[in-house]
């Protein structure tokens, strides 16, 4: 057995390599294992709102993330056919020094995984957890017929994460009635530096630039009764998307430049009950997998890093976890119900509820718009790099 009394994180992802960071710079002895044949990242575009900016410039990769992303302007929300705009959240209201920005996941991963190589951090890659031994040390038990074992296993290995079964028994997900799409797009019709939300019956469409406003991002979800596996790698049919949203008249342009597309089904975890045991900690959507309507899973994975490597460095390892839980469970379960709550609002389906419903925040948009700004100051004044 191949044994090692350090830390192991499970996932190359933006969290595992984020902890991985943040605890090689608090002098920990860090290995990385991931399953893939190299450190990279699937899919397209992530918003990285204040609270998670933070954690990056607490990183020191401030400067290099901003050179590699777009400064967001505003929120706007649509009408999906006419484009008409119904709400406009101006970001430059945000509190002096916050910043919301638009960045290519892939992006994001390769900054942290240059700054963790540069850190010390052993990388193994082709390293497929199938089991997590909770113990003193704790274990790893790969696919390829390894173990290996350190004082702390930290699972920030995603929706499927065998660190969470360990501590947490296997509980079968629930499909949301809801599919997402997902695609990049040359930016051929000068997407401003926003993010657009085009609202429709039963379904929503969001795009906003990345790479320096080379490319457009575009995220569609629907409601449907049938469904296709959890996941992100399985790929759709370009046609059946421009299909499915052929009433959104005023993304026509966009979508008619997708020529490949990502689809995959919504479903629902219940944020874990147990977040450590004996030598093994969760985070990100290990811990408390989060549906994408308020663009808050990747900013609450790099809140969590930064989080559990400070208590860490500030306790012993029980007390340490005990006290990463606390400060973590509540937000994030507060973050969920917000995100979970925000599907209907872009969904409403009888026109003259969707129309009352519009008006009604062109109204409010109007009258208070640093009110509706101010909504998620909660959210995005969060600083976990002074908190702990």
């Amino acid at each position: 057995m191949n044994s090692d009394h350090g830390i192991i994180v499970l996932g190359g992802g933006i969290g595992g390599l984020a902890t991985a960071l943040a605890l090689a710079r608090h002098g920990a002895r860090v290995t990385v294992l991931e399953q893939a044949e190299a450190i990279t990242e699937v899919g397209s575009g992530i918003q990285v709102s204040p609270n998670g900016l933070r954690v990056v410039e607490a990183l020191g990769l401030g400067e290099a993330f901003r050179a590699a992303s777009v400064a967001g302007r505003a929120v706007s929300l649509r009408d999906h056919a006419s484009g008409r705009e119904v709400l406009r959240l101006d970001l430059a209201g945000l509190a002096p020094g916050q910043e919301y920005r638009f960045i290519h996941r892939a992006d994001l991963v390769d900054l942290l995984a240059g700054a963790v190589r540069a850190a010390g951090v052993t990388i193994r890659l082709l390293q497929k957890a199938v089991t997590v031994e909770p113990g003193a040390p704790a274990r790893v038990h790969l696919a390829n017929g390894d173990t290996t074992g350190a004082g702390l296993v930290i699972g920030a290995d995603g929706l499927h994460s065998v660190a969470r079964a360990a501590l947490n028994g296997t509980i079968a997900p629930f499909f949301t009635g809801q599919v997402a799409w997902r695609a990049l797009v040359p930016n051929d019709s000068a997407h401003p530096a926003e993010a657009r939300v085009h609202m429709g019956p039963g379904r929503h469409m969001v795009s906003y630039p990345l790479r320096g406003g080379a490319l457009v991002n575009l995220v569609a979800v629907e409601e449907r009764r049938d469904w296709v596996e959890e996941g992100w790698s399985r790929m759709g049919d370009p046609a059946d998307l421009r299909a499915r949203f052929a009433g959104f008249k005023a993304l026509a342009p966009l979508l008619d430049r997708v020529e490949t597309v990502g689809v995959w089904g919504l479903f629902g975890h219940p944020v874990a009950a147990r977040w450590w045991g004996e030598g093994v900690a969760l985070l990100g959507d290990a811990a408390h997998p989060t549906l994408p309507f308020l663009a808050q899973g990747a900013n609450m994975a790099l809140e969590d890093a930064w989080t559990l490597a400070a208590c860490l460095a500030e306790a012993e390892q029980a007390q340490a976890l005990a006290h990463y839980q606390a400060l973590r469970r509540d937000r994030v379960s507060r973050v969920i119900a917000a995100a979970n709550g925000n599907a209907w609002k872009y969904h409403l389906r009888n026109p003259l509820v969707r129309g009352v419903a519009h008006l009604g925040l062109g109204v409010l948009g109007r009258l208070a718009p640093e009110r509706m700004l101010h909504q998620f100051d909660w959210i995005y004044g969060h600083d976990v790099t002074r908190s702990v």
